[in-house]
């Protein structure tokens, strides 16, 4: 069960920092490709130019896992590595041919590297667990109680 008193919570985190969470060293990485985008733009609703991580971003994070002997307890990413994408709750109206899939790809590399306990992520509108990886949707409370 989740107690909110004994986790700490993260507001905002700079994607590659490294956190101390109850004993749990945890990185922190986010971005992926909006599909919905043309449609926020549309509607004036939120996008950031910005959404995927940059090759600087990239490299910082990289760095920092460097640091650490590319070992980790947690990771925190947005999208899943593209190994893990859970395509049986894509879209069937969005061409997935036209869906920038480079900051999955990244994340295959660092997790082809990484020696991890346990992988959280979201994105996808979806719960699911593959291996040390769980996609978290309405299950997000639970994170740290798990």
């Amino acid at each position: 069960m989740f107690y909110e008193e004994e986790y700490p919570s993260i507001l905002f985190a700079k994607d590659g920092e490294i956190f101390d969470l109850n004993g749990k060293q945890t990185v922190v990485m986010g971005g992926a490709y909006s599909i919905d985008k043309a449609i926020r733009i549309a509607y004036g609703w939120g996008w950031w130019e910005d959404e995927q991580p940059a090759d600087e971003i990239k490299g910082y994070v990289e760095q920092q896992l460097e640091k650490s002997g590319w070992k980790m307890d947690v990771v925190l990413s947005h999208t899943t590595p593209l190994k893990y994408e859970p395509v049986e709750v894509f879209m069937s109206d969005v061409d997935q041919s036209s869906v920038d899939k480079s900051t999955e790809i990244w994340l295959d590399g660092i997790e082809d590297r990484l020696e991890y306990k346990k992988w959280y992520c979201g994105h996808y509108h979806t719960e699911k667990k593959i291996d040390k990886l769980e996609i978290m949707f309405e299950n997000f409370a639970m994170f740290y109680g798990a």
